[in-house]
Order: C-alpha cells, then structure tokens, then sequence
C-alpha cells in the first residue's frame, strides 16, 4: 500500500514517543510504502485534490531518521490511504484543509479520520452529545452563568474550546478567588466561548487516555497523572504517563461509543476519562500509541495497522 502522511515537519518529532512515528515505523516494517507532506502541501490543481509530496524512508539512526526523496505531485485519490496527522489547534487553515481533503473523499480518496466527522466532532463539544456520560458542565460566554454554576458545584474547571495539551485550563475552589479575572482572561471578556466544569478529584488517579481504533478498543489506557501542585495531568504540562488496564467503567464507556464513532468515520480517537466521566474526545491526532506499548504486552501500532489493512481491504 502507498500510505500519505499529513503530519507536522519531520524536525519536529520527538521519535521516542511520537505517536504518528511508530505508525509510520509498523507500516514500513509491514512492506509498505510511505509518502510525506504537510498541511500547506494539499492543494487543488487541474480539477483535483493533489499534493505536493515526497517518498519517505525511515532510517535506523536516532539523529537522522529519516530519507526524503524528490517533490512528486500525486492525486490524493491515487493512495492507498490518507492519515491527517497534523497536530492542533483546530484553526481556519486546519479547517480549509479539511476542506479540501473532503473534496479528495469525492473524488475517491480514502482519508483518516474522515475529515467531514472531524469538522463536525469538536473535542471538547462533542461530549454533550453524550450526557448521560459527563460530569456537570456549563459552555457559555457571560460570567453570570459562570458564577451561578460556581455557586452550585463549589470547586471547577474552567478552559478554552480550543486548547490542547492542557493549555489555558485553570481551577477555581471554593473561595472563587479570581473568578471574574479568569472568565474576562480566558475568555476575552465575553468575546470567546468556555467550558466550564465541575473539578473531578479523580483526577488524582490519572486523566485517562482511552484508545479507540477501527471500532475496537485498545484495553489499555495511558493515566496521565498530575504532579506536585499542578491539577493538569497532560504530558505537555508535565503528567506522569502510567498504562493502566480499563477499568470496567471505562470498558463500558468506550465499548458505547466506539461502533457509533467509526460507523461515522472516526477510525482513531483518543477518548479522555477522569474518574469514568467523559471529558473529551479527540479525533485530530490522538495519540500515547508508544508509551502503552512500552509499558504494557499490547502492540499499539501494530492493531492500528492490522485494523487499517482491515479497513482498506
């Protein structure tokens, strides 16, 4: 199979935990053939989505991991698969991409995630479809609503629509110290929509990353556990990764919502759990695909190829 990576440079992974990297790695191993190309390099020319890409061949060294050969302009329609792999944020040019790769779906082309279920799955958003799994929330602009909600829950949460990695999120107690400059801050004083949620001690335990994958789900999650004083336990705000199994209560939320997911193009998700309560479900670019295998006898990338293989035969 010819498989097209749109990803971020190549400079820029951290290979020793990049997700997209061993997927690439497994594929290759596998016999198949890798391409490359990023966001900037999917166009519409002469009638069709193409891009403007290059044969990759991975390496063996640490330093130089990888060979790139000529510019080729290929129809995206002309590969075996598509794998959108750019990181957020969900900005307008992510969106034009999508755009552009769901003209490509049109005209043939097989891409992952289907980029229409993307546009319309907001990771953070799409949980209220699913109610019955959430802690309380609140998703509002006004401050009012915001201290009503301060008023009944006590301890919360407050962040961006479209932060990642645990940007921009800040706890507020019971003491509301700082309430009104946090909700002005973040969001820009009514101008940006926020999410607001009850704080979930569990948190303690591990902001839990759960992988979905063709449908099926990955029995393992990746605990991202706070440390010291810091109440986020992303890894890019300094979490500690620990691979845990499901617990059953994570075992039913993800067998929910796994087939619904999928049947609507959503082969790769990475669904957040804190205390078996649902807090996102990220579809850009999942990942902790190396840090559970690492830790645990499941080969990640190696289900993912097989469920694609699967997916594309």
């Amino acid at each position: 199979m010819d498989l097209l990576f749109i990803a971020d440079p190549l400079e820029s992974f951290k290979i020793q935990k990049d997700s997209t990297y061993a997927m690439m790695r497994v594929a290759q191993d596998a016999g198949h053939r890798l391409w490359f190309c990023q966001s900037k390099n999917v166009l519409w020319r002469d009638d069709l989505v193409v891009a403007d890409c290059q044969s990759l061949v991975m390496k063996a060294s640490s330093t130089s991991w990888f060979e790139l050969g000529d510019v080729e302009s290929r129809p995206l329609k002309s590969f075996s698969a598509v794998l959108m792999r750019t990181d957020p944020p969900f900005d307008i040019e992510y969106l034009n991409t999508t755009w552009l790769l769901s003209a490509a779906v049109r005209q043939g082309a097989k891409v992952f995630n289907e980029p229409s279920a993307v546009r319309d799955h907001s990771e953070k958003l799409s949980i209220t479809e699913f109610p019955e799994l959430i802690p309380p929330t609140l998703v509002t602009r006004e401050l009012a609503a915001v201290e009503l909600f301060h008023q009944a829950h006590h301890d919360i949460v407050i962040k961006p629509l479209d932060g990642m990695g645990g940007m921009g999120v800040f706890r507020v107690g019971a003491d509301g110290l700082n309430l009104a400059s946090i909700v002005e801050t973040l969001g820009e004083n009514g101008a940006r929509t926020l999410m607001v949620q009850r704080f979930l001690p569990e948190i303690a335990l591990g902001d839990k990353r759960v992988l979905l994958i063709g449908g099926e789900v990955v029995p393992f999650a990746l605990a991202r556990i706070p440390q010291g004083s810091e109440i986020r336990g992303n890894l890019a705000a300094g979490g500690k990764g620990v691979a845990m199994p499901l617990t059953e209560t994570e075992k039913k939320v993800a067998e929910q919502l796994a087939p619904v997911l999928n049947q609507r193009g959503l082969f790769l998700v990475g669904l957040d759990l804190i205390g078996g309560y649902l807090t996102e479900i990220n579809v850009t670019s999942p990942t902790c695909f190396v840090e559970i295998t690492n830790q645990t006898d499941f080969n990640v990338p190696q289900f993912w190829l097989e469920a694609l293989e699967k997916a594309l035969a």
